[in-house]
């Protein structure tokens, strides 16, 4: 699907987000505890460098319109989800099986959440611009 040039940074680093949940996945369903934590670790890593700073630029550019347009139950799922991912970023530094699946869960969810709904509100607000 083709989105809205503002969205399309975006979307491809959900792409991204989306791989790293499954590798998270799978090594959190491995049982291997080299793969555990090194997965952990990759994650921790992709959060700070990649993740946080996609959430401050949706915080901080999209958030505000969806607010505007009283979409208010829209932001309260994606601030749920991104204060729950950063606070499982946080505990994934003392890496164990059952942290890792559940940012691996979360992590998907929230990224299948705005491509399937928030984008879609967003597509029409932007086209409005």
């Amino acid at each position: 699907m083709k989105r809205h040039r503002k969205l399309q940074d975006l979307s491809r680093e959900h792409h991204h987000a989306l791989q790293l949940a499954l590798q998270a996945k799978r090594a959190a369903t491995s049982g291997e505890p080299a793969a555990i934590e090194a997965t952990a670790a990759a994650c921790v890593a992709a959060f700070s460098g990649e993740l946080d700073p996609h959430f401050v630029v949706e915080e901080t550019t999209l958030l505000p319109l969806l607010i505007a347009a009283g979409e208010h139950g829209l932001v309260e799922h994606v601030m749920t989800d991104q204060t729950e991912l950063r606070r499982l970023s946080t505990q994934l530094r003392q890496a164990d099986a059952a942290t890792l699946l559940a940012f691996a869960e979360r992590l998907s969810s929230h990224v299948r959440f705005e491509e399937r709904e928030l984008f879609e509100v967003l597509e029409v607000l932007l086209d409005g611009e």
